[in-house]
């Protein structure tokens, strides 16, 4: 998916709102990363979670009655909104205590929160009608195994939507990262094209019926300037910021 060209990959520069350059940011793993970072998750402004607050709640209206899994759901941003638009079932799972720490701190969802890995879903088979899944991808290890778990745990055409920062940005050094008192953060995570991420859940039974890509807009314009980078600003709308997959399970589809 060709996009035009910059210069300078402006999210990979030190701020402490955006991702700390490499060279300068300390590598952790996923788990003191999200020990750290959860405090002030929410608190921290995050462009990448402010244009997916922008378009993802208009994919989320189909929830009336459904079981909804939100895999991966950190401090709970979306369990309270799936739970209003609907949602007859709606569970959280993380493999942070860090953030299912701050997630039990809002009311209505504090019940409804494990502890658990997607590679090992403690849930029985054919159980959710729906699965979200944002900003998760680029920290499994083993992408076959969470597709073969989700395929697993999901009834036939259930639908699963996944978002994550686009292989692009990724390849331009783009992070998930944040600075504490300690230092610069950069959390380790792994790289998946495109065409990868579908091929592995298209071989778990897994159907691609939309793949779409989202830029920054002025509407994310304010944090840029927030944190000293508006002369970055116009080079980082040029690259494709998120992807959004949106998946069938036909795992399990049986003759009629």
């Amino acid at each position: 998916m060709a996009t035009q060209k910059v210069q300078s990959d402006p999210l990979k520069d030190e701020a402490k709102v955006f991702l700390p350059r490499s060279a300068e940011a300390a590598c952790v793993s996923v788990q003191e990363g999200y020990e750290r970072w959860a405090e002030n998750y929410d608190q921290t402004p995050n462009p990448l979670l402010a244009l997916e607050e922008r378009y993802l709640g208009k994919v989320l209206s189909d929830v009336m009655g459904s079981n909804v899994l939100d895999l991966g759901c950190g401090t709970g941003r979306w369990l309270t909104r799936l739970l209003a638009r609907g949602a007859g079932t709606v569970v959280g799972i993380d493999l942070s205590a860090a953030m299912l720490k701050v997630a039990r701190g809002t009311v209505g969802i504090r019940n409804r929160l494990v502890l658990a890995d997607c590679l090992q879903l403690p849930f029985r088979d054919s159980m959710f009608d729906f699965v979200l899944s944002s900003f998760v991808l680029n920290h499994i290890q083993h992408l076959d195994s969470m597709a073969s778990e989700l395929a697993r745990t999901m009834k036939w055409r259930g639908r699963l939507l996944i978002w994550e920062m686009h292989p692009e940005a990724y390849a331009r050094g783009w992070r998930p990262g944040f600075r504490d008192e300690r230092s610069a953060v950069r959390i380790d995570t792994a790289s998946y094209s495109t065409e990868s991420i579908v091929s592995r859940f298209r071989a778990n039974g897994f159907t691609c019926v939309e793949l779409r890509n989202f830029f920054f807009g002025e509407s994310e314009h304010a944090i840029f300037l927030g944190a000293g980078k508006g002369d970055t600003f116009k080079a980082a709308c040029d690259v494709p910021a998120i992807q959004i997959y949106q998946f069938t399970n036909m795992a399990f589809e049986t003759s009629p």
